[in-house]
């Protein structure tokens, strides 16, 4: 296990210190005494117990106190966040960023801290690997939250995210309804469609090479078609519900799916197609035994981008003619009202949503080609 200060270095400890030292000393000499008192306290605990966390590790049979420092450094800088970002309604006091810099300099300390851990197997390790990221991700949403809070940005302009999430729990009903329409209805069908006729173009490219000369110039050309021009002509034919959603997204992941299907086919070497040949195994038998257990890493890899691609168009054609209902016809609609609280939350869940079914394909690659160089060490 990486000391705090290895896995960070001095100078960023010696930043958080040098700012809650700033916030302290302002907070005591002006008038308007802020941050408030358990902010300070919390974050003094916090750099008094950095200070003899690298001491502590290097104790032998310390694991558990090592452990429960850290613990307190974290509860000390998660007390220190929340006083900021929810108990000041402003900027004005002297001690308040140098607070604000101090609570961001020891959650980088953290996150750093966190990413140079040695992985565990199996589950664990798994779980382990989130917590960098996700505090990283608390770190910006709360920086959101006070920046937005402490310059009284407008909501019109940029929402704090508490009211983002009031607008989410306020609107599941709504938002549930765009969803369905959007993703499972527009996008997932599409990805579908698109998906499975590139797989099976692909196959058939492969099978007969003047189709791979012919067609896939063909296939580039349609793929460097803009969405805002396809949009509209797709709406016109299929009319204003999902199907006209569900072909622009065809259109989009059809092309980088075929790509890498048709570039995985033929990642076997000469050697290895000599070896079935000898074996007289026939096109269907090579495909089967070699050729497609080959290009699975390339088959993952389209359908990870093109998982990313089907919430974009499904979304972006919803702009050019949808029902009333949809991600795409609620962000235009609200925008136009200024609400823009629940144009974040329509974000907000299409964000949450398309990392969720990129996740789906990335673990479910980790289980298929485990062989694979890349997924070695994981």
């Amino acid at each position: 296990m990486t000391g705090l200060v290895q896995a960070t270095g001095g100078w960023q400890r010696l930043g958080f210190a040098l700012a809650t030292l700033t916030a302290v000393v302002l907070g005591l000499t002006a008038a308007d005494a802020q941050p408030r008192f358990p902010v300070i306290v919390a974050l003094v605990a916090a750099v008094l117990l950095s200070l003899i966390v690298d001491r502590s590790r290097r104790k032998p049979n310390s694991r558990w106190f090592y452990a429960l420092l850290l613990l307190a450094i974290w509860s000390g800088l998660l007390t220190a966040a929340v006083g900021l970002a929810f108990r000041q309604t402003g900027a004005e006091g002297a001690a308040f960023w140098p607070a604000v810099v101090a609570v961001w300099l020891g959650a980088w300390m953290l996150v750093a801290f966190l990413a140079g851990l040695r992985l565990r197997k199996g589950l664990a390790g798994r779980l382990q690997a989130l917590l960098a990221p996700v505090v990283f991700g608390l770190t910006l949403i709360w920086f959101w939250e006070v920046v937005v809070r402490a310059l009284s940005v407008p909501r019109v302009i940029l929402p704090p995210p508490s009211a983002i999430a009031a607008r989410i729990a306020a609107s599941t009903d709504v938002l549930w309804v765009d969803f369905v329409q959007t993703f499972v209805k527009g996008a997932l069908s599409g990805f579908a469609i698109g998906v499975g006729a590139a797989v099976l173009f692909a196959l058939i490219v492969d099978r007969f090479d003047f189709l791979r000369r012919g067609l896939l110039p063909v296939g580039n050309f349609l793929a460097a078609l803009p969405i805002i021009g396809t949009a509209p002509i797709m709406v016109m034919w299929f009319g204003f519900d999902w199907p006209s959603k569900a072909a622009v997204v065809v259109a989009m992941v059809f092309f980088p799916m075929l790509v890498n299907t048709v570039q995985g086919l033929a990642a076997t070497d000469a050697m290895q197609r000599d070896q079935m040949r000898t074996w007289s195994a026939s096109w269907p038998q090579t495909l089967i035994a070699l050729r497609l257990p080959a290009a699975m890493p390339f088959v993952f890899n389209g359908l990870k981008i093109s998982a990313t691609l089907a919430l974009i168009g499904a979304i972006v054609a919803e702009f050019f003619g949808s029902p009333t209902r949809g991600m795409g016809f609620r962000i235009s609609t609200e925008v136009g009202r200024l609400q823009l609280d629940m144009v974040w939350a329509e974000i907000a869940v299409a964000a949450l949503a398309g990392s969720a079914f990129y996740g789906l394909w990335a673990l479910l690659e980790r289980r298929v080609t485990f062989w694979h160089p890349s997924q070695r060490g994981r």
